[in-house]
Order: structure tokens, then C-alpha cells, then sequence
């Protein structure tokens, strides 16, 4: 734990006079960084390949005989849920953190249909080979698409779902978000910086106030960009994002049967390809007080917990308020 800590303190530390952090060179799968837990390699037989998915199984002391899986967003890789684990194993739940096929320490295959679906597919093959055949999904950002499909494909395997601040409120395409293919992604994504994720952040996660310890998980994504990890992570983000944007999820949550909680900063602008929008159609997306509201209205006897005053990563901003969110929610 005390090296973890310490890697990721040596993250944050500045290098430059103007407070630029220096970004270690990672590697694509993150061979270079630290996680706070063991991580484990489950292997996956898909679409003729053979893959790993890392993953952290955090056992707790006082087990309450529940499980909860908890899932990573699009920019983010399972440590940023330690604090979160650690609370939850406290209150005796077992706790399973993976990153997904494409993601963070997991493979990167060059040549794989990227799916919802297939995501969830994975995640649920995994907690299968763990002995977990019902468990409570806890899931952020990307990961609340997956959650959401989740629930819709094993939903008997399903206690509860705990989506907060999710992707995949709105359809982005369908409201006027031009389509981007694949190598248009690519090109973009090699662009990638740790300037580039920090003011990505800023706007559209943090309200525009950035406070050093949002600098661990930027340099975590950047530090898969910045250096040998660069074209395989450019390329499996390009065709990630190509899955987010295609597949929607939100005209399914009347179908959702499991019960069911959004967790929603009410300063959360997030919406993927906003940036390519025509001026008067960019200004409608992410407007996740609406697009909360309008969620929970469509899943059945779904709850909603909004979080004034703050954005995409509540876990992140103000983690002692999302701790009280998501006990309410469980």
C-alpha cells in the first residue's frame, strides 16, 4: 500500500516552474504502474482470441455475503475506485474491480468488435469464474452504459444497479453530433496529452476548478499516451469511442427490471463528441439535470440521488458525499 501511495504521489509532483506535472511513461497496458491491490488476469476467449482482463478482488474481514462489481468510465482505470472499495469491504461486501477489454492493464487487441454488450459479456464471465452469481453493479461514467446492458442481459444475476453521472443518457448522433469514424477517432486520440485530458476534465467534469489530486488520474490516462503505449492506446480509444457513440443504450431503460439508482452531479456537462456539434446543438448536450430526471422517469421505480454543486466524478470531487449517495443507494 505505502508503494502505491508513493507511486502515485510522484505522479502529482510538479516538474516545471508552471506546476506541469511530469508524465511517466506508463505503457499501453499500464506495465508500469502500480495498482493497490493484487491484480489478476482473467482470461477471456472472444471473437477468436485469446485476452486478459485485470482485475482487483477485494475480500472484506466481515463478509456480508453481497457482492458488488464496480465499473470504470471511459478516461479512468479500476484504483480510481480504492477509496470506494475500502468502504465497501468495511461493510462486508466483496468488492470486484475490472478494467475492460480495450482498458488500462487489460489487452488492447487491435483487431476486436468493441460492443456494449461484449463488454458486459466479459464482466459477467468473469464474476461467473469468481463463484458470484448475483451482485450489485456500481457504475460510472462509459461503465454506466455497460451497467445498464448488464442489468438488461443478467438481469437475474442483478441485486441492484447503481448508475452515477453514466454516458449514454442522450443519443448524441440523433440530437445533431456529426459521425466520426474510426480513423477520424484515431487521429484525434493521438493528439492525446495530459494538457489535452486536464482541460477536457476541467470543462466538462470539474466545473472549471482543477485541484492537484485530479492530477493522479489524468497522469494514470495520460501516461498510456505519452510514450511507447501511444498508437495502441490511440487506437483502442478510437475504437471505443466509436462503440460509445453507437450504441445507445437509453431507448432500452423502460426495459430495465432491476432496481435501480442514478447517482447525478447536477454540474455534469459531459457529452461525447460535443466538440464537432454545431454551436446551437453543443449548447443542449450533457445536461444531466435534465437527462437524470429524464432517466429515472423511464426505468421503472428507479431513484434518483442528485448531487448539487458538483460534476462528472463525484467519487473524485467530494468523496464524503458520494460515500453518503451510494449508502442511500444501497
Amino acid at each position: 500500500m505505502r508503494r502505491f501511495a508513493l507511486c502515485l504521489l510522484a505522479l502529482t509532483l510538479p516538474a516545471f516552474a508552471d506546476d506541469t506535472p511530469t508524465v511517466q511513461d506508463l505503457g499501453a497496458r499500464l506495465e508500469r504502474a502500480e495498482y493497490p491491490y493484487p491484480v489478476t488476469m482473467f482470461p477471456v476467449s472472444s471473437q477468436g482470441q485469446s485476452l486478459e482482463m485485470a482485475y482487483m478482488d477485494v475480500k472484506p474481514a466481515k463478509p456480508n455475503g453481497r457482492a458488488v462489481v464496480l465499473l470504470h468510465g471511459k478516461n479512468f482505470c479500476g484504483p480510481y475506485w480504492k477509496a470506494t472499495a475500502d468502504r465497501l469491504a468495511g461493510e462486508g461486501y466483496r468488492v470486484v474491480i475490472p478494467d475492460q477489454i480495450g482498458f488500462c492493464k487489460s489487452s488492447k487487441p487491435r483487431g476486436y468488435q468493441y460492443g456494449i454488450a461484449q463488454l458486459a459479456a466479459n464482466t459477467h464471465a468473469l464474476l461467473a469464474s469468481l463463484g458470484i452469481d448475483k451482485v450489485t453493479v456500481v457504475a460510472h461514467s462509459m461503465g454506466g452504459m455497460i451497467g445498464a446492458r448488464y442489468a438488461l442481459m443478467f438481469p437475474q444475476g442483478t441485486e441492484k444497479l447503481v448508475m452515477v453521472d453514466p454516458l449514454g443518457l442522450e443519443d448524441w448522433k440523433a440530437k445533431g453530433v456529426p459521425w466520426r469514424s474510426v480513423d477520424d477517432w484515431y487521429r484525434s486520440e493521438l493528439k492525446t496529452s495530459y494538457a489535452s485530458i486536464r482541460a477536457y476534465q476541467l470543462k466538462s467534469y470539474y466545473d472549471g476548478k482543477w485541484k492537484p489530486e485530479y492530477d493522479t488520474w489524468a497522469l494514470m490516462q495520460a501516461g498510456q499516451y505519452e510514450g511507447s503505449g501511444r498508437e495502441t492506446s490511440s487506437w483502442a480509444g478510437a475504437l471505443t469511442y466509436d462503440m460509445i457513440m453507437n450504441q445507445p443504450v437509453v431507448y432500452e431503460f423502460t426495459q430495465i427490471r432491476v432496481p435501480t439508482v442514478l447517482i447525478i452531479g447536477q454540474r455534469d456537462r459531459t457529452a461525447v463528441g460535443k466538440d464537432a456539434a454545431p454551436a446551437d446543438v453543443r449548447e443542449t448536450l450533457g445536461n444531466y439535470p435534465v437527462l437524470g430526471r429524464e432517466a429515472a422517469a423511464k426505468i421503472p421505480g428507479a431513484k434518483l440521488i442528485p448531487l448539487e454543486g458538483l460534476g462528472h466524478s463525484p467519487m473524485i470531487e467530494a468523496p464524503e458525499r458520494f460515500y453518503k449517495a451510494l449508502d442511500e443507494a444501497l
